[in-house]
């Protein structure tokens, strides 16, 4: 036995020294190398994009870059540059996010204009995935808030497809005529039908989908499209009566690609998600583009749905966040009456 362990041990040394001698060739293999921090649910996009664009980089430039992807929910993914994570560039789902790095000094304070569309190459939904044959009837904001009904919804508090659910519940009261507090009883009544709250995206997809709890997931329609892609018949795909806007905002972290000298590299990666081919992309995963030419040759990938804007129901998201994120806002006084 003690010489079976002690072998074991010289086999893993050797692999440890294998591949520590092999990370050195691997990084001088690449030119320039770039940090990607980007949101829960952007994953699968990202693994296609990067290679894309390194390709077409290489083409042109006859540079190799490499890019390293971080995830996790929007605005945790944001706390954690502006607490020393060194990204090159952050590609998140909500601009409050970006905003408050620009408030930091590491993002321009302009961000939105550096780039097309306010710095948003693309934009999604929010939707609902139910179990195969919709056993609970879901179809619009109203149902999530019936007795009996188990909706998984990521924390508004660190997840950007949270706080667009949250948004959307509320702003879909108000858009019909509803009042403010009819809006609060309706997002306090799904709220307290939340059985957990994950900490991103893409942990509360595998709650619903892996780990079989709650009857509907709210969340990014790319993300629903791609769980029943993976899925098969599983699930359905329900789309409300009416929703908002999410658009998923970029910006280069100007402290950092000025220190490393890659201003150059990180803003042409950005610039790719509004080519052709960074669109096409995009609309494969199910995500909205801004070109007209792809969004029409992908229009199966899309349903028709209202869309309403943050600034337009909540003034801004500068505004939303104050009075329904910050700590004692609206969500941590419904969340805490629960």
């Amino acid at each position: 036995m003690l010489t079976t362990r002690i072998a074991l041990r010289r086999q893993l040394l050797a692999l440890t020294l294998a591949l520590g001698s092999a990370l050195p060739f691997a990084a001088r293999a690449a030119d320039t190398e770039l940090l990607n921090v980007s949101y829960d649910v952007a994953r699968e996009l990202y693994k296609d994009v990067n290679p894309a664009f390194t390709a077409e980089w290489k083409k042109t430039t006859g540079e190799t870059i490499a890019i390293k992807q971080s995830h996790g929910g929007s605005s945790k993914q944001a706390r954690a540059v502006a607490d020393g994570l060194e990204a090159s560039v952050v590609t998140l789902n909500q601009a409050n996010d970006i905003d408050m790095l620009a408030d930091r000094g590491l993002v321009a304070k302009d961000w939105t204009k550096k780039f097309p569309n306010n710095a948003s190459p693309y934009y999604s939904t929010m939707v609902f995935l139910v179990r195969k044959g919709n056993p609970k009837g879901i179809h619009d904001w109203a149902d999530l808030a019936k007795p009996g009904v188990k909706v998984v919804i990521p924390n508004p508090k660190t997840a950007g497809n949270g706080r667009y659910t949250y948004l959307a519940a509320w702003g879909s009261v108000v858009k019909k005529g509803g009042n403010e507090a009819q809006a609060r009883e309706l997002v306090g009544k799904i709220f307290k039908n939340v059985p957990v709250l994950d900490a991103g995206g893409r942990a509360a997809t595998t709650t619903f989908t892996q780990r079989q709890i709650g009857d509907i997931l709210v969340t990014f329609e790319n993300e629903v499209n791609l769980v029943r892609a993976e899925f098969g018949d599983n699930f359905e795909v329900v789309y409300p009566s009416i929703s908002v806007l999410a658009e998923t905002p970029v910006a280069v972290i100007d402290k950092v690609v000025d220190r490393k000298g890659i201003r150059k590299q990180a803003t042409a990666y950005l610039n790719f998600l509004y080519s052709d081919a960074g669109q096409a992309i995009g609309a494969k995963h199910y995500l909205r583009v801004r070109n007209e030419k792809v969004m029409k040759q992908f229009a199966a990938n899309y349903k028709p749905i209202q869309l309403f804007t943050v600034d337009d129901v909540f003034g801004g998201w500068r505004a939303a966040q104050k009075r329904h994120f910050d700590d004692g806002g609206e969500f941590d006084k419904i969340y805490q009456s629960k």
